[in-house]
């Protein structure tokens, strides 16, 4: 059987309201009565989320190959037609355990784009286009990091791979009980479980670092919380003068976050209705892709 047929085409209205791949919230969120409309069951179908989720995987690829070998995907690896990074250089890494955690992380980002163009076949979207050096600009900005680039050291490799990393984890925990086919609930779980890995040990490593990487930590934390809707949707590494390490709902679960929220993050956007910015320039590739 064809790995695109294994994909459900009776995805319910639920799974693309609470699919998404972003930062921590603190509780899920109903569909307005125009988002519903939008995202309407017969207008969708599974293999839009999975580019959806291929898009990101895209991105943080990227953004850890240039980090650890100053180079990013190879081409067999992002379809014809794909759109130019801008940015990002490799890190002189001081903190032999943070270079290989990188290197590390490369490879598993990697794997993940790979899965998703095999699963997608010929319905797998190419690289969109992607901007590092001016969505990390206004990031910083936002943050009030001057000067911040996010491959000139270890910390700041690591607040940039949190941006990120906060990305994969919430997404997988939306999807993984609203696919259909078994066999995909259970590559989502592996992958989710592998994104909090990412996630837990760059947060702990920032907190470790002291007052300087919390702080920088939790300014990030700040300005995306900004961006994605009204409310309070993010923890930063520290709270009260205590370590922060696992983003959790009260009942000790992973936060989610709506696909339209991710986009207002990479985006760089407050707004409804936008369709590129930031990270993504010209936006996502897929049906997917209007916050």
């Amino acid at each position: 059987m064809d790995a695109l047929s294994k994909l459900s085409r009776r995805q319910s209205l639920q799974s693309l309201v609470l699919f998404g791949a972003g930062a921590v919230i603190t509780g899920l969120h109903r569909p307005t009565a125009a988002h519903a409309q939008a995202t309407s069951p017969s207008a969708m179908k599974d293999e839009d989320i999975f580019q959806f989720a291929l898009n990101l995987e895209y991105m943080e690829a990227e953004y850890y190959l240039r980090a650890t070998t100053g180079k990013g995907i190879d081409a067999a690896d992002i379809g014809a037609d794909a759109g130019g990074v801008n940015g990002g250089r490799k890190v002189s890494f001081r903190d032999k355990a943070i270079s290989e955690f990188a290197d590390e992380l490369a490879e598993n980002e990697l794997a993940h784009v790979r899965f998703y163009r095999k699963t997608l076949g010929s319905q797998a979207v190419a690289r969109p286009t992607i901007d590092f050096e001016g969505g990390f600009k206004a990031v910083a900005t936002a943050a009030g990091l001057p000067e911040f680039d996010p491959f000139a050291n270890d910390m700041n490799f690591l607040l940039g791979g949190v941006l990120f990393e906060d990305v994969g984890v919430t997404g997988y925990a939306g999807a993984a009980p609203l696919l259909q086919n078994k066999e995909f609930v259970e590559a989502t779980a592996a992958i989710l479980a592998v994104e909090a890995y990412h996630m837990g040990m760059a947060r702990a490593q920032l907190d470790q670092m002291g007052e300087k990487g919390q702080k920088a930590a939790n300014a990030v934390s700040a300005a995306r919380d900004k961006l994605d809707g009204p409310g309070d949707k993010d923890q930063g590494v520290e709270h009260n003068g205590k370590a922060n390490l696992v983003p959790a709902t009260p009942d000790g679960m992973v936060f989610r976050r709506t696909p339209q929220e991710v986009l207002r993050i990479v985006y760089l956007t407050d707004k409804a209705g936008v369709d590129s910015g930031g990270f993504y320039p010209k936006g996502m590739n897929g049906a997917l892709k209007s916050t």
